[in-house]
């Protein structure tokens, strides 16, 4: 099983001054962030997209083309690239070079988002939603799959035995996967075109979706692709520190992204009981000391199944110092556990 890292750049608001924190700072934050990543075995880095005065990041291709200057080994993927207001052949070229500058190291997770800001923002209708995506996600697997593209659609110019350069690595293709968030039409459509799976868990109990993940299971298969190539993920909050302290104050930071969030979606504020009850055994939320959170991921190996666990670490944008703290203990202290386990 693999472990990855996801980051939406969050920045947190000063009441006093009125403003977000820098961007230009967290980014760079970020940065030294994956490099350590990289330096202690995390197999995966995820960079979210949104275009939002309270998020770092809008364009995760091109943080991602800066991490790959700075590490070696780990993976690089955009959680998630909104493909409902991209463009697909600026995508796979976008991601190609990528994966051409990291020597065969890029992945695409597609969704739709949490958010709808990259709709007008990019002129697309909120009333073609369902129809962008599915469109777009055809035209991108062509691609991806065929150097020269003959296709056509309703809502894009056709294309006619076109190419789209440069090449990735594995001869022209790179590894995308389906985002979603629980909707089964999502997950039906990811089993039968066979694509991997990164179902997002981030409230709740996860033994709640087990039906739906053994839903893509069968589907999969029915669809005829071969079990033994099958990979599924699970993205949800995660947060560690071996101090206690640090672990019940990281709740102010959490409930400030939730509350924020949640204004505009008509939340009630968020507890401390939540947050308890998410980080227990049952919940949600990968927060606590070390051996708490490995042996809830291999919970999540018994009951999922999965192949790969990314742990969303910069909610509420926690310090720089913490962030590295987590990312070393998640690599140096969770990793080796859950091997042994």
């Amino acid at each position: 099983m693999e472990l990855g890292i996801g980051m939406f750049g969050d920045l947190s608001f000063n009441q006093a001054t009125g403003k977000y924190t820098d961007a230009g700072v967290k980014i760079r934050e970020i940065l030294e962030q994956v490099k350590l990543m990289d330096e202690v075995g995390i197999d995966v880095f995820a960079m979210g997209e949104h275009h939002r005065p309270d998020y770092a990041v809008s364009s995760p291709e091109i943080i991602l083309a800066a991490a790959a200057s700075i590490t070696k080994n780990i993976r690089l993927a955009s959680g998630v690239t909104v493909l409902s207001s991209s463009e697909p052949v600026k995508v796979y070229e976008d991601f190609s070079t990528l994966d051409l500058i990291s020597d065969g190291r890029a992945e695409i997770f597609v969704g739709r988002g949490s958010f709808i800001e990259s709709f007008p923002l990019y002129g697309y209708s909120l009333n073609d939603y369902e129809e962008l995506f599915d469109e777009k996600l055809e035209l991108l697997l062509k691609i991806n799959s065929e150097e020269n593209v003959s296709w056509s659609g309703k809502l894009r110019a056709p294309m006619q035995n076109q190419t789209v350069y440069p090449r990735a690595k594995n001869n022209g293709m790179l590894p995308i996967w389906r985002a979603v968030g629980g909707t089964p039409q999502s997950v039906l459509s990811a089993a039968q075109l066979g694509m991997p799976l990164v179902v997002a868990i981030i409230g709740g109990m996860p033994a709640q979706f087990k039906n739906l993940i053994e839903f893509y299971k069968q589907e999969y298969q029915k669809a005829g692709h071969d079990a033994g190539q099958m990979q599924i993920a699970i993205h949800s909050h995660t947060f560690i520190s071996d101090d206690p302290n640090i672990v019940d104050g990281y709740f102010h930071n959490y409930k400030s992204q939730m509350d924020r969030i949640g204004s505009s979606r008509g939340w009630a504020p968020y507890t401390k009981m939540q947050y308890e009850g998410g980080r227990s055994k049952e919940g949600a939320l990968f927060i606590g000391n070390p051996r708490e959170v490995a042996d809830k991921i291999v919970y999540m190996k018994e009951i999922f199944g999965i192949t790969r666990f990314i742990g969303h670490m910069d909610v509420g944008n926690p310090s720089h110092d913490i962030m590295m703290k987590s990312i070393e203990l998640f690599g140096k202290e969770v990793k080796p556990v859950i091997k042994d386990l």
